[in-house]
């Protein structure tokens, strides 16, 4: 069994509430699951455990006020439920191995004997591709991410498009290590005036170039402006399967961010997502005498 409404509902609570205290009670509540059952499923869901998300969330928003504004430390450490400037420079430090003044002269000003920082640069181990990528800026963006210090983004820059014209970030693995398997393809993802529509996506190739399995999430897609939330690609890995094909795509005008991507084995239990034909079309052509 999946959870992925339950948990999309209290990741979009938990983003609009970092700036307060939050209870494990009313994040229960929202759930409507037990206590045991929350934190199993949350961690299950989304890879961290409940206080460990909200705390990197703090400290990602901090590090972007740390490096977008002037507010002094301590006001930035009280906007975001710290007890003091001394607890969240320990919390800080933890993830970005810099102390918060340090962090804000150090990644503020990122021209170091001469060598430009390069904010568009390409991102490992991914590729950049679509069907029209000269339409997209696709970057490893250092401002705006979910935990941690960096995400991917792609943005459009023109106004100027036609039907079915798209970017994505992508990886191709061989598929032999999960014949036979269960995976799931899961992401935080933020969207910024999306007016196509975006969405992960997770496909199976044979090793001739086959398409044998997609789920772009078409039937369930990330539209307009969205706060960081968690979704997931789930499939089953034939036999047959020669390669695995991961990313995430917009079509149309807007911008997508995408953190802390995972890719892993899952349980039975978790329904796949895959296109059904079965759901789709009928079973019997209809209407050969065009009569009715």
């Amino acid at each position: 069994m999946t959870h992925k409404e339950e948990i999309q509902s209290i990741i979009n609570y938990i983003e609009k509430n970092l700036c307060r205290d939050l209870s494990l009670d009313e994040l229960i509540d929202i759930s409507g699951f037990s206590k045991s059952y929350f934190h199993r499923v949350f961690k299950a869901e989304t890879g961290f455990n409940i206080y460990e998300y909200i705390k990197r969330r703090r400290l990602a928003k901090a590090a972007a006020l740390l490096l977008n504004t002037d507010l002094p430390i301590l006001d930035i450490a009280l906007i975001f439920c710290f007890e003091s400037q001394a607890s969240f420079t320990r919390a800080f430090k933890s993830i970005y191995h810099l102390p918060p003044g340090r962090y804000r002269s150090a990644i503020k000003n990122l021209k170091v004997g001469g060598i430009t920082m390069n904010e568009k640069s390409k991102i490992k181990n991914w590729i950049m591709t679509g069907t029209a990528p000269e339409k997209y800026d696709i970057y490893i963006d250092r401002k705006i991410c979910n935990t941690g210090t960096k995400s991917a983004t792609i943005v459009s820059n023109t106004d100027d498009f036609e039907p079915d014209e798209y970017a994505v970030i992508m990886q191709q693995f061989s598929a032999g290590s999960f014949i036979g398997k269960r995976v799931r393809f899961s992401g935080f993802v933020k969207a910024k005036k999306v007016e196509g529509w975006s969405g992960l996506w997770l496909r199976i190739d044979s090793s001739l170039g086959d398409t044998l399995k997609l789920d772009n999430m078409q039937d369930r897609p990330i539209t307009g402006t969205k706060e960081w939330n968690y979704y997931s690609c789930v499939m089953d890995i034939s036999e047959n399967s020669g390669v695995i094909n991961i990313g995430i795509l917009l079509d149309g005008k807007g911008q997508v961010w995408l953190d802390n991507t995972n890719f892993e084995e899952v349980g039975l239990d978790i329904p796949t997502t895959e296109f059904d034909i079965s759901k789709t079309y009928s079973k019997y052509p209809g209407n050969l005498s065009f009569e009715e």
